[in-house]
């Protein structure tokens, strides 16, 4: 067999093993995600919070409870509040958009009537009546959806639950947890684990504050342009970006369009095709200056690589695999980084560093040649002593 194929078939069944094995790992996760995607949430909000209690804990002196107590007390303080003035605006400027929009309706009725299509009211009926037909034909289905809905809105209040009790002790206990982990593992493994453990939650930490900062330039941009074109229900919009910037690509595009809709409901089309260049506008100036300049240089990861893991990630597990791709990708490749360029051996961090000694080997009998031919086992014999 030539030294090529058994090359080539030695890396395929490797490969095939290691598909196999992340298959069944992805799919396992999925049977358990009400528990994993409100753990992976905690860790993405303990990572931003964590300086905040260290700052607390260390700088101000207080209790390490009343650290936690305090920032989770102000965390949830924000978003409430936060949620609550936009929920205001939102019913203050529901009443004024509806009206817009069915002014907008009749608008799209009388173009239907009197532009190019010409549709008589007869016509108008029968799409109409054909609507509610298809609606009563689709009643079961449409009421499996909503009992689905229900069930979904109960796994939504349980993770919101799973969250909040896991971030107070990632909070709390999270190099402790982390320690426990560890010492499952053989002593030797240890030390390496340790530094990648901790140089995985620096780049998710930084990961996390780069987000949240390109995140609200998004927010700021688009709000304040829906702002000052007129646009109804600018702070809400701006909320609404701010939440979908964390979807790298597919978040700025859905939160994009909706401006984009909005404005054409609220105010037109001209006024949507400005707002149109105001969102490619801030997404331009996000996908060329701020992810080159801040997020490539904090987790090191190349644009393509975003596109391919969040494109990827939302194939494999669709909304949460979007938004866990690209921290994931980054954590693994600064854990990749640093066991292979064995920084464990001069990491001052480290509570312990060990240097691992490799075992000695012995060199090897040269492979076959590329066409077949074996190679002389004579020629690694030792010369007799005369």
């Amino acid at each position: 067999m030539p030294y090529a194929v058994r090359i080539a078939a030695s890396w395929a069944w490797r490969l095939i093993l290691i598909v196999v094995a992340l298959g069944i790992a992805v799919w396992l996760l999925s049977q358990v995600s009400l528990l994993v995607v409100p753990l992976m949430i905690a860790a993405l909000i303990a990572g931003l919070l964590s300086p905040i209690v260290h700052f607390f804990n260390r700088r101000l002196r207080l209790p390490k409870g009343l650290s936690v107590g305090i920032t989770m007390i102000a965390f949830l303080a924000v978003v409430i509040g936060g949620l609550s003035l936009v929920g205001q605006r939102l019913a203050t400027g529901f009443s004024s958009l509806w009206a817009q929009a069915v002014t907008g309706i009749s608008q799209i009725q009388d173009w239907l009537a009197n532009g190019p299509l010409a549709l008589s009211n007869e016509d108008l009926d029968v799409l109409i009546q054909d609507a509610l037909n298809q609606l009563k034909n689709n009643s079961s289905s449409i009421v499996s959806g909503a009992l689905s809905w229900g069930t979904t809105l109960g796994h939504l209040v349980a993770g919101l639950l799973l969250v909040l009790f896991s971030l107070i002790f990632l909070l709390l206990d999270g190099p402790r947890i982390g320690k426990f982990f560890i010492n499952i593992l053989p002593r030797r493994a240890r030390p390496a684990a340790e530094g990648a453990g901790r140089r995985g939650w620096a780049s998710m930490v930084i990961y996390v504050r780069v987000q949240l900062f390109v995140a609200f330039i998004d927010a700021v941009g688009i709000g304040v342009g829906a702002l000052i074109i007129g646009v109804p229900l600018a702070l809400p919009l701006g909320v609404l970006v701010f939440i979908g910037s964390f979807i790298p690509v597919i978040g700025a595009m859905v939160t994009g369009a909706v401006a984009v809709l909005l404005a054409l409901v609220a105010n037109g089309p001209v006024n949507a095709l400005i707002m149109l260049l105001i969102v490619l506008f801030v997404q331009q100036a996000e996908s060329h200056i701020l992810q080159p300049l801040i997020m490539g240089k904090a987790v090191s990861l190349h644009p393509l690589a975003v596109v391919m893991a969040v494109a990827g990630g939302s194939m494999v597990a669709g909304i949460p695999g979007a938004l866990f791709a690209v921290p994931l990708l980054a954590i693994a490749n600064t854990v990749v980084k640093y066991i292979s360029n064995r920084g464990w051996e001069n990491d001052p961090d480290l509570s312990n560093p060990t240097r691992i000694i490799e075992p000695v080997r012995h060199p090897e009998p040269a492979p076959a040649d590329l066409d077949g031919e074996e190679p002389n086992p004579g020629s690694h014999q030792q010369p007799a002593r005369p």
